[in-house]
């Protein structure tokens, strides 16, 4: 699809719409946060999906205890509209399984490229924020994803582990012959850990590294503590946001959505639409 094309997509698709914000959640290891996240936003009056762009088996699905009856692939290759294969769940966040969907999208030809397109616009219509799970690690698909968001937020630990994979995550985002710093806000929140100072340590010691050598901006959301009460909702596959709205985990996804809809974050935040991603996912072509 060449740029003369997919900017008229983004144009048609783009007059008289509010345009939805698309957020990409990421980490070098599993566990964002994403559900919870899609909670406090609902409660703030927000209308939500969450689009699983992840290969694997869908944590949210689990989280939420539905198993999609459709999902990208069907609206792609089975003729389903783009609200047949939003699954709703608790407090009416919508859910959108990708599969192998979104890996045949760059197997279409241009014609049909810009139906599914134009499909996937309609979001724009039915939520306000697009949540892109797009997995652990660093694969290919991990990074077009990220180079196609405008908004990228990066989860993770204390653990060394984590704090590695983060910065290799980062490192091969700076490397993407498509990455542009202009284009790109990345805001890290540190999960999992034992007292607030220590996720703002994890911060300034990521950040340190971060701006020596790859010179990618970064911002601090906030973290989230270990809690016990977050655990004990995972395993009733509910989130802790619902089950315990006064657990320390819970606050602490409250604060991290207000933070993300404060009037100043939002007049710094422009809105792309689901055209705008995923025109850029496959401009590649």
């Amino acid at each position: 699809m060449d740029q003369a094309e997919q900017l008229r997509i983004i144009k048609a698709s783009q007059q008289s719409k509010t345009l939805a914000r698309v957020i990409t959640v990421t980490s070098g290891k599993g566990g964002v946060g994403k559900s919870n996240l899609a909670v406090q936003f609902r409660k703030l009056d927000k209308r939500v999906i969450i689009l699983d762009a992840d290969f694997g088996l869908a944590n949210i699905e689990i989280m939420f205890g539905a198993v999609p009856k459709h999902n990208l692939y069907d609206l792609i290759y089975q003729g389903k509209s783009i609200r047949d294969i939003i699954t709703w769940g608790p407090m009416e966040v919508g859910f959108i399984s990708g599969g192998s969907g979104i890996a045949g999208m760059s197997n279409l030809s241009r014609d049909y490229l810009n139906y599914i397109i134009q499909n996937l616009a309609e979001l724009d219509s039915i939520a306000d924020i697009i949540l892109v799970d797009t997995g652990a690690g660093i694969a290919d698909a991990v990074l077009e994803f990220l180079v196609a968001s405008g908004e990228i937020l990066l989860v993770t630990t204390p653990e060394p582990a984590s704090i590695t994979d983060a910065y290799s995550l980062l490192k091969a985002l700076y490397r993407h012959p498509r990455y542009r710093e202009a284009d790109t806000k990345v805001k890290m929140i540190a999960n999992r850990v034992d007292r607030v100072q220590e996720g703002e340590i994890l911060y300034q010691k990521l950040n340190a590294v971060v701006e020596r050598y790859l010179k990618i901006p970064m911002t601090y959301l906030g973290s989230v503590p270990q809690d016990g009460q977050l655990t004990k909702a995972v395993m009733q596959q509910m989130p802790v946001s619902i089950q315990n709205p006064l657990a320390k985990s819970s606050l602490a996804y409250e604060q991290i959505a207000q933070r993300l809809l404060g009037k100043e974050e939002a007049e710094r935040q422009p809105k792309r639409g689901m055209a705008a991603f995923f025109s850029h996912i496959v401009s590649r072509r």
